[in-house]
């Protein structure tokens, strides 16, 4: 009797034990709505033939996402790398192990609004993300053309910090005279005409901004085999977005967007922030130096780039997927 009660607690102990397993092999990833993320969210639908799990959260912006890692929600984040910054300085260990689109920014002016320059902006209501490398961009264009700006009157420049979605409401409906904006946003604005192109903010040291991968240090020490998958899954998605766009068009558009982007707005979202896979040090210090001189995020201590820019996950599953 003993040892019947023995093994059917054995029993029952195993099978109650492999759903915490197939826990355990989850990876948690999040992401937001923007279409140059589009490639990101496409992991999850190939993560089976990956041999992985994967459960996508969506969040707002970049700095969103930090706070589910510091709360312990994630493993993988998906963001712009002002918010990688920001986070790395205030403590959340985390690496950046990969790049996964570049630029994904325009400034965009009112037609009515006679801006044609920077410059022009003196004086104006601009919008702009609050956390977002948009406000980044913005700060530094303003910066380099000799121009203040604060949230509240008595600078060159009002700034309005709006989402992502209420920015072109706002320049639709003339509330500010121009948006630094992200994509696909941007070019719907352009598109339906109630916006015009001032420029891409792509001529300060930063250049194009990338966006960026980033892994908890727990996962990326601790659980390295399904860090490795992962990464691998990260550049078969990306792969296949790149040599395949009307899957990509169409999974953007239909998929993560509903059919409330156009596949005009698709192809010229992308066309201002292509998909891309790599990310350097040198790109990270540079973005953590404006950020810090420009007093964004208000870091004490910036964190040093090489120390935790990692690509050595990236650069295995390139080579063994025979991607240059």
């Amino acid at each position: 009797m003993f040892k019947k009660l023995i093994g059917g607690l054995a029993v029952t102990m195993a099978f109650a034990a492999v759903p915490a397993q197939a826990a355990d092999d989850v990876i948690r990833l999040g992401n937001l709505k923007l279409a140059h993320f589009g490639a990101i969210s496409y992991i999850k639908e190939i993560a089976p033939k990956c041999g992985i799990k994967v459960e996508e959260s969506t969040f707002a912006k970049g700095l969103d996402v930090m706070q589910a890692i510091i709360a312990g929600e994630l493993d993988v984040g998906a963001t712009a790398s002002e918010a990688a910054v920001s986070g790395r300085a205030k403590g959340i260990p985390i690496y950046i192990v990969a790049g996964f689109a570049k630029g994904g920014a325009r400034l965009l002016a009112r037609p009515d609004a006679g801006i044609k320059t920077v410059k022009d902006l003196k004086g104006k209501k601009v919008g702009v993300t609050r956390g977002s490398i948009q406000e980044l961009l913005l700060a530094a264009e303003l910066a380099q053309h000799g121009l203040t700006s604060a949230d509240a009157p008595g600078k060159d420049v009002t700034i309005i910090y709006l989402s992502y979605p209420d920015l072109n409401q706002a320049l639709l409906g003339k509330n500010v005279d121009a948006i630094m904006q992200t994509e696909p946003q941007g070019s719907q604005a352009l598109n339906k005409g109630f916006g015009v192109e001032v420029l891409k903010p792509y001529d300060t040291p930063i250049g194009e901004p990338v966006r960026t991968l980033v892994m908890t240090e727990k996962f990326y020490n601790e659980r390295r085999p399904l860090a490795e998958k992962f990464m691998r899954c990260f550049v078969e998605a990306t792969k296949t977005f790149i040599d395949n766009k009307p899957l990509a068009e169409k999974f953007v558009t239909q998929t993560l967007f509903k059919g409330q982007i156009t596949k005009d707005d698709f192809n010229d979202a992308i066309g201002n922030s292509p998909y891309s896979y790599d990310i350097t040090p040198a790109h990270i210090q540079i973005t953590t130096d404006i950020m810090f001189k420009q007093g964004i995020a208000k870091m004490s201590n910036p964190p040093v780039a090489k120390d935790w820019v990692k690509t050595d996950l990236l650069e295995q599953a390139k080579k063994s997927l025979n991607v240059k």
